[in-house]
Order: structure tokens, then sequence, then C-alpha cells
């Protein structure tokens, strides 16, 4: 059975070319749409003393950030556009469960380290992601460099 919709989540690092590369791959032999999401996740409210700080000037620095690199990546990557791009605030678990189930998705395609010992106990988002997913999720085995 062919895949009509496929959603790339992605960390905007270097590492996430391999993701594309098999994302873009899978959209080309099943004929399907490729989406892209990026998830920005919220800064926790941290405390100097008795007086919380505002780090809402710092949130929206990340997330202008990350719109650029979103950009950047998008040029890089003729198959996707602006308008299948999601850049939003969240737990990426619940956020791209959201956006698949949202945009109708039947795979989505994200990077895994294949963490080991501590780190995976703490989990990983494409250990997240794949639990509770709406749809096929195909995890994209990174190599460290």
């Amino acid at each position: 059975m062919p895949y009509h919709h496929i959603l790339v989540a992605v960390d905007l690092t270097e590492e996430c070319d391999p993701v594309i590369h098999r994302a873009r791959e899978l959209s080309v032999s099943n004929g399907a749409k490729l989406s892209l999401v990026h998830i920005v996740e919220p800064m926790a409210m941290a405390f100097g003393g008795d007086v919380p700080m505002d780090l809402s000037q710092l949130q929206q620095q990340q997330f202008d950030q990350a719109r650029e690199r979103l950009d950047r990546l998008i040029n890089k990557y003729p198959e996707l556009t602006k308008e299948y791009s999601h850049l939003t605030y969240g737990q990426p678990r619940q956020e791209i469960h959201h956006l698949a189930k949202e945009q109708e998705c039947d795979l989505i395609v994200v990077g895994s380290h294949g963490r080991h010992g501590l780190a995976l106990l703490l989990g990983s988002t494409a250990n997240d992601v794949l639990h509770g997913a709406p749809c096929d999720v195909l995890a994209v085995h990174l190599v460290k460099r």
C-alpha cells in the first residue's frame, strides 16, 4: 500500500539531512506529498531568587532562529515548500502526532541515534513519536560524526 502524505520531523541540525533524503526517496517512489515539521520546545520558567524571569524574549529569539534555519532547509531542498512546512511551539511527540492527524499523514519519518544506556532510559524524540502515533513511523538511523 503506497503512502500518500509523508511528514518528516527534523531538528534543524546537519544531522537531519539523511532523514530528509530518506523521506524524499519515499515521497518520490510513492508519489506522496512531503511535509516538514520542526517543534520548538517551550523554555521552562526560570527563577532568580524570588523573582520569576521573563523568558518570552529568549523564546521569541529561539523561534526566529528556528524559522531562519527552516527557511534555509527549504531552499536547500526544492521538494520542500513553505506551504507544507510547519514550525510550532510545544512538546514534540504531541505536536507531531497532532499535525500528522490534522494533515492526514500516513507516515512520519524521524531521525534516531539508536542510543544505549542512560540515553536510552531517558528516551528520545524518535521513541516518543513512535508510541501512540496515528500512522506508520520510520526511524532513520543517524550515525555519529
